[in-house]
C-alpha cells in the first residue's frame, strides 16, 4: 500500500506543498492527492488588479499537474475526520470521502464580514476569483453608466491600500473613497505614509480616517459617529477567516479558525495533519504569530514540506525560516511601497518607494505564478524512499533511515 498523502488548497501555499513532495518522495511509495474546488490556479496576489480591470492570467490546474504524477480532485471539501483519517468532498457527481495517512491542510481564508450588518448582503470583495469578478462587473455597470460612480473601499490593511488605488488607477470614471479605521498607513514608517498619502492624493483617492463602519447598506454604509457615506459599490476588505471545516473536525484552533500548530507545522492535536498558509496558526522566529499572507504561505509550507518528508523517511528534519520581513504593497500598477519590519513586526525607518518598488513588486508576482506554475520544476532523477519501503535488493529501507528514527 502506497503512502496516501491528500493536500487540501491548490493555492500558494497548497501547490508549493504538493510539488515539492512530488519533487522528493519516491512514486513507488506515496500516492499524492490536491483536492481544490476551482478548476484554474488563482493568483490571489492580483485579485484587486482583476477586479479593476486587468487580465490576470488563471493557469488550468489540470495543465499545471500533468505529467508530475500528482492527481486533482475537482471538489469542495466539505468536512475533515481526523480520527478515521477521511476527508469528505462534494463535486458534480455527488461527491465522497478520500482516505488519507498525511494531511496538508491549505483551504486558505476567505473575507471577515466580523459580524458588521449587512456586510456580507450588500459588499463586494477581492478574496476570491469569483468575487473579484462579481465587482468588476459592477464597476463596469458604473462606468457605462456614464461615469461618476461611487466606489468606497472599507479597510486600511494591505489589501484595502491595493484595491483603492487600483480601482482609481484604472477606472477614472470612477470616484474612490477609502475608508480607514486608524491614520492612513499606520503601519507603515513615517516616510512611507507620506509616500501612500502622496499616491491617494495623486490617484484622486479619498481618504476617511479614524472611520468606523458599523453597517453597510445597498446604498452605502453608516459609520459608529453617525455618519452615513453614500456608496454605489462598497468593497468590504476589513480582514480574513479561516472557514469552519478544521474546527468543525476536531482540531484544535485558534478562535478565527487557524489549525494550532507545532515549529513543523503539525497539527498539536493530531499528528497525521500539517497546516500550511493563512489555515497554519504558526509562531515565527520572533515569538509572534505569522500574519496571514503570500509570504507565510511560502514559509510554513516549506517547513511542513521539511517535516514530512523527514518524517516519512527517517531523516532529520530542518528548521526552515519562519519570519516576515515586510509588506509589499502596490499603488497602482506604476507605484509600490516595499516596507521592511523588525522582528516585532514595526516598520523600519527607511523604505523603498516609486517605480523601482513597483518593479520588484512585480518581479515577486512573476516568480510566484512562475512557480506555482511548475511544481516539480527540477525533478530529481532519485526521490527518497519511504521508511520500510522495500529496497532495490527486496529488503527494506529501515536500516537506511535507523539512526535518524532512533
Amino acid at each position: 500500500m502506497k503512502h496516501r498523502i491528500v493536500v487540501l488548497g491548490a493555492g500558494y501555499a497548497g501547490v508549493h506543498a504538493a510539488g515539492n513532495l512530488a519533487r522528493r518522495l519516491s512514486p513507488a511509495d506515496t500516492e499524492i492527492t490536491v483536492v481544490n474546488a476551482e478548476p484554474d490556479f488563482v493568483q490571489r496576489m492580483r485579485l484587486h488588479q482583476l477586479a479593476a480591470g486587468h487580465e490576470i492570467e488563471a493557469p488550468k490546474l489540470a495543465d499545471i499537474f500533468a505529467g508530475t504524477g500528482m492527481r486533482l480532485r475537482l471538489a469542495r471539501v466539505t468536512a475533515v475526520d481526523p480520527e478515521r483519517q477521511v476527508v469528505a468532498v462534494a463535486d458534480a457527481a455527488g461527491g465522497g470521502e478520500l482516505g488519507y495517512d498525511t494531511l496538508v491542510y491549505a483551504l486558505g481564508s476567505h473575507v471577515a464580514d466580523h459580524g458588521v450588518p449587512g456586510a456580507a448582503e450588500y459588499a463586494f470583495d477581492v478574496a476570491a476569483r469569483r468575487s473579484a469578478l462579481r465587482l468588476r462587473g459592477r464597476l463596469d455597470a458604473l462606468g457605462g453608466r456614464g461615469g461618476g460612480g461611487r466606489v468606497l473601499v472599507v479597510g486600511d490593511g494591505l489589501t484595502g491600500i491595493e484595491t483603492a488605488t487600483e480601482i482609481a488607477e484604472s477606472r477614472p470614471d470612477l470616484s474612490v473613497t477609502l475608508v480607514a479605521r486608524r491614520e492612513l498607513g499606520a503601519q507603515l514608517s513615517a516616510g512611507a505614509r507620506g509616500h501612500l498619502r502622496r499616491a491617494c492624493d495623486r490617484l484622486g483617492v479619498t481618504v476617511r480616517e479614524h472611520t468606523s463602519v458599523e453597517a453597510v447598506e445597498a446604498t452605502g454604509v453608516r459609520c459608529a459617529d453617525g455618519t452615513a457615506l453614500a456608496s454605489d459599490a462598497t468593497v468590504w476588505t476589513a480582514g480574513f477567516a479561516v472557514g469552519p471545516v478544521a474546527a468543525a473536525g476536531g482540531l484544535e484552533v485558534t478562535g478565527n479558525g487557524r489549525i494550532v500548530v507545532d515549529r513543523t507545522m503539525r497539527s498539536v492535536s493530531h499528528p497525521n495533519v500539517y497546516a500550511a498558509g493563512d489555515s497554519a496558526y504558526a509562531i515565527g522566529d520572533s515569538g509572534r504569530p505569522l500574519p496571514m499572507s503570500c509570504a507565510s504561505a511560502g514559509y510554513t509550507s516549506s517547513q511542513a514540506i521539511e517535516a514530512i518528508v523527514g518524517r516519512l523517511t527517517g531523516r532529520k528534519i530542518p528548521h526552515t525560516k519562519l519570519v516576515y520581513l515586510g509588506n509589499h504593497i502596490s499603488l497602482g500598477r506604476r507605484d509600490a511601497i516595499l516596507q521592511a519590519v523588525d522582528d516585532e513586526a514595526r516598520a523600519k525607518p527607511t523604505y523603498l518607494g516609486g517605480r523601482n518598488a513597483a518593479r520588484v513588486k512585480a518581479g515577486i508576482l512573476k516568480g510566484s505564478l512562475w512557480a506555482s506554475s511548475h511544481p516539480t520544476f527540477g525533478l530529481p532523477k532519485r526521490r527518497r524512499r519511504l521508511v520500510g519501503a522495500p529496497d532495490a535488493s527486496g529488503g527494506n529501507a529501515v536500516a537506511f533511515a535507523g539512526k535518524a528514527l532512533a
